[in-house]
């Protein structure tokens, strides 16, 4: 007897002396988080938009007849759960900002899975759940003050859409003039950024032209520095797209953002999340917003009507006299840019017709009518992502400008531009 209560006394004394369980582990979470997003990517060809990771994480089980939607949204939680265990109290400013945004990463992950799965949301709730954001709303009267400044600008008896088509027509690029303008574009918003960024020797993209899709451009990152651009020549391409393109898709954008990330994130510090890119997650609003910004951080002020005016107009054989006017106009249809999430909004929350959202995208941006529909295909595959352009350029400008980066301060512009892309970044944390 005495020698089994000594027994017991002992296997007490053990078990208070065990180790408590560890905590999760982030480098193990983000190789979990990888292969998730990696085999949800199977079932869904936009979900997956960059990956540039580890050969051997990439599914190697067949795909299955229909997504294991309730399988992969149970790996989704035990993520979720997981990261939430994890010790953060030592970690330094960079790391808890990457714990922050793997977190949210993981929660656009998970509604993104319930959505393919046949939940919805409405425009506003998904907008957060995806991307971190409160989109704002306008009114159709805030957009018909707007309208009444460009009927001063483009006066005449037709209605303003139709007056509009004819002006526009002026700067349309020739087709046979097309590659060129774009290298040049390209090559020029490439040397301003290299100028303050010191790219990594090896970067480079190969451009191509193609057609039948719902976006105008589109930038499908290789990993190691390499990207493929591609242009969408559906519809005639105005001689400002050539600026906004090279920039968006390429300098100081889509193509520098990733190859920073994988450079400063994942070669650097081994952090693998970052390796793929699931495109409807809180990244596409920082990728997409400092896509926009980039343009005015690369031609700030004048320069960038003053390199059209004396570059890019005579090379498309456009009237570079009629310029100033152009980008005055544009600069007015520019605010009229939340239009656009406003027809997506009521569209997506079925307020509204598809005709009627494409009537609301001729009106108020002035879109051609099979542009207009056009564009609602892209409603379709993308919904609520339409806000990263408008709300991701405001929040980075404001992100940026209040840290010092001002049009009359422009080394420091490009500073902490550059900080922006090469840390981890979402909506809530660039307020």
């Amino acid at each position: 007897m005495k020698n089994k209560i000594v027994a017991l006394f002992a296997v007490i004394a053990l078990g208070s002396c065990s180790k408590p369980p560890e905590k999760p582990k982030m480098n193990a979470l983000a190789e979990d988080y990888v292969k998730l997003v990696l085999e949800v990517g199977q079932y869904n060809s936009d979900f997956v938009d960059a990956y540039y990771g580890p050969e051997e994480w990439k599914p190697t089980s067949a795909k299955l007849d229909t997504i294991p939607a309730s399988d992969f949204i149970a790996r989704a939680n035990t993520l979720i759960n997981s990261a939430n265990l994890v010790d953060t109290t030592s970690f330094s400013g960079i790391d808890k900002a990457r714990h922050t945004m793997f977190k949210k990463q993981l929660t656009a992950v998970k509604t993104k899975l319930e959505m393919l799965a046949g939940k919805t949301y409405s425009f506003d709730e998904e907008a957060k759940l995806l991307y971190d954001a409160e989109p704002p709303h306008f009114t159709e009267e805030h957009f018909n003050k707007l309208i009444a400044a460009l009927e001063e600008e483009l006066p005449g008896d037709e209605d303003l859409a139709t007056r509009y088509a004819a002006f526009e027509k002026q700067f349309i690029i020739p087709k046979d003039k097309l590659d060129t303008v774009f290298r040049v574009a390209i090559t020029e918003a490439r040397k301003r950024t290299n100028h303050h960024f010191k790219l990594p020797q090896n970067e480079d993209f190969v451009l191509e032209y193609v057609n039948d899709k719902s976006w105008s451009g589109y930038n499908y990152y290789q990993g190691k520095s390499k990207s493929l651009i591609q242009i969408n020549t559906d519809f005639p391409i105005f001689i400002q797209r050539a600026i906004d393109l090279a920039c968006h898709e390429g300098y100081p954008g889509h193509h520098v953002f990733n190859a920073l990330l994988e450079q400063n994130l994942v070669d650097a510090k081994g952090w693998k999340e970052f390796s793929v890119y699931p495109l409807f997650s809180p990244q596409s609003l920082i990728a997409e917003g400092s896509a926009n910004y980039g343009i005015d951080v690369a031609f700030p002020g004048d320069e960038r009507v003053a390199f059209e005016k004396e570059v890019l107009f005579p090379i498309a054989g456009l009237d570079a006299s009629k310029a100033d006017k152009y980008y005055k106009i544009l600069g007015l249809i520019g605010k009229l840019n939340y239009a656009g999430n406003e027809a997506a909004r009521q569209y997506l929350n079925g307020e509204i017709s598809r005709e009627e959202a494409a009537k609301w995208l001729e009106k108020y941006l002035f879109y051609a009518p099979d542009r207009a529909l056009q564009r609602t295909r892209f409603i379709d595959q993308y919904r609520s992502y339409v806000i990263n352009y408008n709300l991701g350029k405001d929040l980075v400008a404001d992100y940026v400008k209040a840290k010092g980066g001002t049009v009359d301060q422009p080394e420091k512009r490009w500073a902490v531009f550059k900080e922006l892309l090469s840390n981890p970044h979402t909506a809530s944390s660039l307020k």
